[in-house]
């Protein structure tokens, strides 16, 4: 009886242990595979990169498994650009987008290396790709819409959240110490002055004139007409396609054979989708780590615990 107890508790930890190496083994492959020039092939081929959800500035998280979040991050995306030019098999590019846009800086990096890719990039809006979605867009050689496509919603937004009545109403106050007459401005404890909503004005204006110039110069329109579309109003694909802001109607398929033909790919193109499935273990303890409702509602309403300057479309 003890030595069957015995092998019984030899067998569970060498369990344990197989998935501990396992689970390492799939990590460090993952974190290898991710700094790969490219992956491997000797076809000539499309590569997919994508941009689905908010735009948001650095690397995704990643939980103690290796398992990283999804959406729209511009250091992995930006790494993708790269890793597709930098790959002699790779001969076209296309940026399936699908988002609504999201911070300024976010977007104006993955707009950067669009811009100094070498390789055809053809845009493939999905439902929506609207604000910074669209200002990654503007320099691609060609972009695709769907015909119900919501894009455009060239703008700025910067939102302030003002809880002063709040507090007031149940007695609540707040000091603040500061060394300057601007240090808290957008402070979640009072209204903004006008002096105040005026700085921010100026950052708005500075950062919307970006954008019309970035749109004007990708899409060969001058500035005026730009401004004309520019109120911050969605368009639908066709309405796109009659003012210019894209060039064709279509699908991702669509999208893909005509990359393949600006890369001087013969016949239906191979495709690389940049979204490499995570190593099996960790994918399948990750899948058990779901979001608390706050952090889910936080990423719905695009919440942050400061202003940000966006290129977000906020309607829906």
């Amino acid at each position: 009886m003890k030595k069957k107890l015995f092998w019984t508790i030899i067998i569970f930890f060498a369990f344990l242990l197989f998935c501990g190496l396992s689970v390492g083994f799939g990590v460090l492959a993952f974190k290898a595979m991710e700094g790969q020039p490219a992956f491997f092939t000797t076809t000539d081929s499309v590569a997919l990169i994508r941009v689905e959800g908010v735009i948001q500035a650095g690397d995704p998280p990643s939980d103690v498994f290796g398992n990283t979040s999804e959406g729209a991050y511009s250091n992995r995306i930006v790494r993708d650009l790269r890793r597709a030019e930098d790959d002699p098999h790779i001969k076209a590019v296309v940026l399936r987008v699908d988002s609504p846009g999201g911070g300024v800086v976010a977007s104006d990096e993955i707009y950067t290396q669009v811009k100094a890719m070498t390789k055809p990039v053809v845009v493939s809006m999905g439902t929506m790709a609207a604000s910074g979605g669209y200002y990654i867009s503007a320099p691609a050689d060609e972009i695709w819409a769907n015909r119900h496509t919501l894009t455009g919603s060239i703008g700025v937004i910067i939102q302030f959240v003002n809880i002063e009545g709040f507090m007031k109403k149940y007695g609540i106050g707040a000091t603040t110490i500061k060394s300057g007459v601007n240090k808290d401005t957008g402070s979640l404890y009072r209204q903004p002055t006008p002096e105040e909503i005026a700085i921010w004005q100026k950052i708005v204006d500075e950062a919307y004139g970006i954008f019309v110039q970035i749109v004007a110069e990708g899409r060969g329109l001058d500035e005026a007409t730009v401004r004309e579309l520019a109120d911050g109003r969605v368009y639908t694909g066709q309405q796109a396609l009659d003012l210019h802001l894209v060039d064709h109607l279509g699908n991702l398929k669509d999208a893909i054979n005509r990359a393949g033909e600006l890369g001087g790919i013969a016949g239906e193109p191979h495709v690389i989708d940049f979204r490499a499935p995570a190593p099996l273990l960790p994918g399948l303890f990750g899948a058990l780590q779901k979001p608390s409702p706050a952090e889910e509602l936080q990423t719905i309403l695009h919440i942050d615990a400061s202003p940000s300057l966006m290129y977000l479309y906020t309607g829906n």
